[in-house]
């Protein structure tokens, strides 16, 4: 345990980001569930519509700096090209 002040206070923040990073971590990889799940029954359409839900959700954890904008650019260029082949055939 750390014995100066201002490291105690260091390892609280600590926990407390922990947490809200472990929080928005776990929303973002909902929402890429919430449109992978109508995808894998077929349903384009509520895809689709999960997919527009999920953008703002992935562009958050961006703007926060828990993902890196390029692996969000991928999620989102991978989750709308699935969207696009199932609503093709």
């Amino acid at each position: 345990m750390a014995n100066i002040a201002s490291a105690r206070k260091r390892a609280r923040q600590a926990v407390k980001n922990r947490a809200h990073n472990m929080a928005l971590r776990s929303r973002f990889r909902s929402a890429l569930k919430a449109v992978l799940k109508p995808l894998h029954k077929g349903d384009a359409q509520a895809a689709a519509e999960a997919y527009k839900a999920a953008v703002p959700v992935i562009d958050k954890t961006v703007s926060k700096g828990l993902v890196h904008k390029n692996k969000a650019a991928r999620h989102k260029s991978r989750l709308n090209a699935r969207i696009r082949a199932a609503a093709q055939g």
